[in-house]
């Protein structure tokens, strides 16, 4: 299940988080330094230690945002999610296709952490850069993403995905991965289409018996497939 979650940022949290990644500085180290295997050969942009200062304090900005998105929280059901990361691309840079990680170690706790959702947030509009597009790649076909700064798309880890060379401007964005209540998709996308039409009777104030039983069904269903 692909799902784009516009205004994940709003514009002062995009703004903040902007300028400290335009300062970093040195912050800015080669991609590679966390790719797998798979990854490294294909990988060419440049991205923010994840142990900075600077990313310490993007990342509590994001997180902030995203624990009171309602569409996020519906769509990715968040057990635990990695701090993001920062990545830019310039001119001639791409990252060739790949499946990301499973497993990923939490770069403060040290725990062991499962990428059930993969999500990128855009931070800069689509049209100060030619090329730089997330493509993913699953059983439907192939997706082509490119939102404005501060929307975000989150689609299952297991994708084949990839982003296209830059052939103008550069490309910045923040990348990580969520450990899902339900593991597998097909679940989640389930409880996803469950928590919309219940959203939805809400807002039209449809029989309030009806909406019961559909919320104990979405409950029942979380006990029953959530992994926590």
């Amino acid at each position: 299940m692909l799902v784009a979650i516009p205004n994940a940022l709003d514009p002062k949290q995009l703004q903040e988080v902007r300028a400290r990644l335009e300062a970093a500085g040195d912050a800015w180290v080669d991609g590679r330094v966390s790719a797998g295997y798979q990854g490294a050969p294909v990988k060419h942009n440049e991205q923010v230690d994840e142990r900075s200062d600077v990313a310490a304090a993007c990342q509590s900005i994001i997180l902030g945002a995203l624990e009171r998105h309602p569409l996020f929280i519906s769509a990715v059901l968040p057990n635990e999610v990695y701090p993001p990361m920062f990545n830019r691309y310039g001119q001639g840079m791409a990252f060739g296709a790949h499946v990301d990680g499973s497993v990923r170690i939490h770069p403060h706790t040290g725990r062991k952490l499962r990428t059930d959702v993969s999500a990128t947030l855009f931070l800069n509009d689509p049209g100060e850069y030619d090329g730089g597009e997330l493509v993913v790649h699953d059983a439907f076909g192939t997706h082509r993403v490119k939102l404005a700064a501060g929307d975000m798309v989150v689609y299952p880890a297991t994708s084949l995905h990839e982003v296209t060379p830059i052939t103008r401007g550069r490309r910045l964005a923040s990348f990580f991965w969520i450990q899902s209540l339900v593991r597998d998709d097909a679940q989640r996308s389930m409880m996803f289409d469950l928590d919309t039409a219940i959203q939805r009777l809400n807002r039209t104030n449809a029989d309030a018996l009806a909406r019961r039983g559909l919320v104990g069904v979405y409950h029942n269903l979380m006990r029953q497939w959530s992994d926590t």
